[in-house]
């Protein structure tokens, strides 16, 4: 545009008004006192010349066309954004992230630890055999003291509480998602199995892999605690020495809802956002979290293995889908990496953290809608940036090109050009920082201080 404004000026130009030009430089000689008009004017006294007049519009031109407050929206305004979120706890990784949050339009809540608070309770311990419930739970924790699991920190803490004694076990595996197991090698009377014997621990499923047959008594057993919202742990003794294997017994545990849970998805149903739970729990189980967070049944999936989460997540993507995943434990990293926003509190795992965009330094479920608002202010803020840098280059370069030279004598000089570039550099700052006032936190809290 500057090499045309220069063609112009110099070979067409300064043809068709000659006497403007001449004339015009008079009112400068005239004039020359007010420094103010001196700056604005483009036409000079000293070299009325048509190739100084056309270099300097062609000059004027490149001065307010510099990119600066391009340049400068998108940047200014993830960074103001990204201040406000640590200042509100969100931990945000890139500028990036913001921007994704604003296309969103589907969000996953893990259940246990994010919906729920992550401290699940034992409820009910029922043997199936000739074993107390203590001797049931005290076989449950042997098991699990080689895995940090939710349900089974729960176990290990009941057992704790009644003051039973870990057995001597050996050789555990853990399943993701399945289950665990391990060896006893300790003689107990109360069980006609031949030493050493396996204790298997978890879902039906895990077990019967192990050999084992779930009776429809067992089952019916089980149906009922899940109806009441309870996880249910399946416990069985396997002889190595081709003994029959058996279930012993079923161990509940049940975990309560975060008391933000509620209200956070209903205002993200308020923002348009489709709210879904994941969770690897039964179907009743999920159900019954469900319910009284305004979930529809179509939104649950349920029985969904660790290793099945982010295939799950990467089915909705394919369907167009913009995916927030929000979770807390190792299981969940997959699917926090397959999102396309990946959302983690920070009372959740290392690994977890790690994989997480966004991480909720005060482990709040309502900073979800928090970390959402946030990243759609900053991504209308960086249009609006762009808006006025664009307006600015779209009103500056015709004025600097002298379009109302040749009508009013009016043209903008390299000086007066500069400073139109660089109020527009300032006016794009000055945009950002506004995301102050229009992002008001949704609760007073303190600085995080991160």
């Amino acid at each position: 545009i500057a090499a045309l404004t220069f063609g112009f000026w110099y070979f067409i130009g300064t043809h068709l008004w000659p006497n403007l030009f001449m004339a015009h430089g008079a009112e400068m000689t005239e004039h020359s006192h007010n420094l103010l008009h001196h700056f604005i004017s483009s036409t000079y006294t000293t070299h009325p010349s048509p190739l100084l007049l056309s270099l300097k519009l062609a000059i004027a031109v490149l001065v307010v066309a510099c990119p600066c407050a391009l340049g400068l929206a998108t940047p200014t305004a993830i960074l103001v954004g990204s201040g406000i979120g640590a200042e509100r706890g969100l931990l945000i990784r890139g500028g990036d992230i913001l921007e994704q949050v604003h296309h969103l339009d589907t969000v996953i809540l893990d259940k246990t630890g994010t919906l729920t608070t992550g401290t699940p309770q034992v409820t009910d311990c029922i043997p199936l055999i000739s074993l107390s419930p203590s001797r049931l739970l005290q076989l449950a924790a042997t098991v699990e003291s080689g895995t940090r699991h939710p349900l089974a920190i729960a176990i290990q803490q009941q057992a704790q509480q009644q003051q039973l004694a870990l057995l001597s076990a050996q050789d555990f595996v853990t399943q993701p998602g399945a289950g665990v197991m391990a060896t006893v090698v300790e003689d107990m009377a109360e069980l006609r199995l031949t030493q050493p014997f396996r204790i298997i621990l978890g879902t039906p499923s895990w077990l019967e892999q192990q050999g084992m047959v779930i009776s429809e008594s067992v089952m019916a057993q089980a149906t009922q605690l899940f109806q009441k919202g309870k996880t249910v742990v399946y416990l069985g003794l396997s002889c190595e020495q081709g003994q029959a294997s058996l279930v012993a017994g079923l161990i509940a545990v049940t975990d309560t809802l975060r008391p933000d849970a509620a209200s956070t998805i209903a205002t993200l149903h308020q923002m348009g956002l489709e709210v879904m739970l994941l969770t690897g729990d039964r179907r009743e189980v999920a159900d019954t979290i469900a319910q009284p967070l305004g979930i529809r049944p179509s939104q649950i999936l349920a029985e969904v293995k660790p290793d099945l989460k982010a295939r799950t997540i990467a089915q909705l993507q394919s369907q167009g889908h913009r995916v927030a995943m929000v979770g807390d434990g190792i299981n969940d990293a997959p699917a926090l990496a397959q999102a396309d926003v990946g959302i983690a509190l920070h009372s959740g795992t290392d690994v977890a953290i790690e994989t997480a965009g966004i991480i909720l330094m005060r482990d709040r479920l309502t900073d979800v809608v928090e970390a959402i608002r946030l990243g759609q202010a900053t991504f209308r803020k960086i249009r609006q940036n762009l808006f006025w840098a664009f307006a600015y280059n779209i009103l500056g370069i015709p004025l600097a090109a002298g379009i109302l030279l040749p009508t009013i004598g009016f043209s903008l000089s390299p000086a007066a050009a500069g400073a139109m570039m660089a109020f527009s550099s300032v006016s794009v700052v000055t945009s950002s920082l506004l995301l102050y006032l229009t992002v008001p936190p949704s609760t007073p809290s303190r600085s995080s201080h991160l």
